[in-house]
């Protein structure tokens, strides 16, 4: 497991029954996380009066209870800034446990660097582009693709926040590749965070586990012909790490050589909720590497 825990803003300090108790910055979340199918207890204070709470409704959905947040706050990783705010479907516009995959870009790109050698990152469905940010500051020149306006604009937030530019499209992202290919354009390295479901702008239905393979060998030939590497998240329950790993060694080490690996992504829990009381690491979905 590759685990995230070089964090100072934030902290995951508790987690039982179905629910998380986190501290981004100075305010104090409650949200749901199916993954916390325990029931050890709520022994930490603040579950008593976290800043604001995510509650589900029997009819689906949900919304945050009342509450004194601003719109938005700022978080630090290291020299990184980002933006978060509570957003419907009880996300924050930042997830994490993707810090360990922003330390290895970023060291990744500052090799290259010292070699004397740039890096052109491909970053697709970039959401809020907290990894576009960490490989734009690390050096890279980064292309940032999501369908959704809002979250390019959250992007572009996060890039100025952290003195960085980057290339902006908003556009269905197989369409994006389509296009990029009759161009003839080349990327050294590929991220990629699809969503587990989704729909395309023609209404095509989107999921992981059927669409993804087909996905990635659309991508392989945007790949220079020294390619840096490929990075695959998953969020799908039913997707185990392993099969990221055989993915991207079909598709990329058959064409590339080098190799693929993957593990579950973690965050540490500080609480006392943990079996037999101690500390314990959180499972948050899982990447898969693929490295020249």
């Amino acid at each position: 497991m590759w685990i995230a825990d070089r964090w100072k803003d934030y902290e995951l300090l508790d987690a039982t029954d179905g629910m998380r108790l986190e501290r981004w910055g100075e305010f104090v979340l409650e949200r749901p996380d199916p993954q916390v199918i325990w029931k050890t207890g709520r022994r930490h204070p603040r579950w008593d009066n976290p800043d604001a709470a995510y509650r589900r409704s029997a009819s689906g959905g949900g919304a945050w209870s009342e509450h004194s947040l601003p719109e938005s706050w700022t978080v630090s990783y290291g020299d990184l800034r980002f933006a978060v705010k509570p957003m419907n479907f009880k996300h924050t516009g930042l997830f994490p446990e993707q810090a360990v995959n922003w330390d290895a870009a970023g060291e990744w790109i500052r090799r290259r660097a010292r070699d004397g050698q740039g890096v052109k990152i491909l970053n697709l469905f970039a959401y809020t582009g907290a990894a576009t940010a960490a490989c734009a500051k690390a050096g890279a020149a980064v292309t940032h693709v999501d369908a959704a306006k809002g979250m390019v604009a959250w992007a572009k937030d996060n890039a100025a926040a952290n003195q960085v530019q980057a290339r902006w499209i908003v556009e269905d992202c197989r369409r994006f590749l389509e296009r990029e290919r009759r161009r003839g354009s080349r990327y050294d390295a590929i991220i990629l965070d699809p969503p587990s479901y989704g729909r395309g702008p023609g209404g095509e239905i989107w999921r992981l586990e059927d669409d993804v393979f087909d996905f990635l060998t659309l991508a392989a030939p945007l790949l220079t012909e020294t390619p840096a590497f490929v990075y695959l998240n998953a969020y799908t329950t039913g997707l185990a790490a392993g099969v990221l790993a055989y993915m991207l060694d079909a598709v990329f080490t058959a064409r590339f050589g080098g190799h693929a690996e993957a593990r579950e992504l973690g965050i540490p829990v500080s609480g006392t909720s943990a079996p037999c009381w101690t500390s314990y690491i959180l499972p948050c979905g899982a990447t898969g590497r693929w490295n020249r």
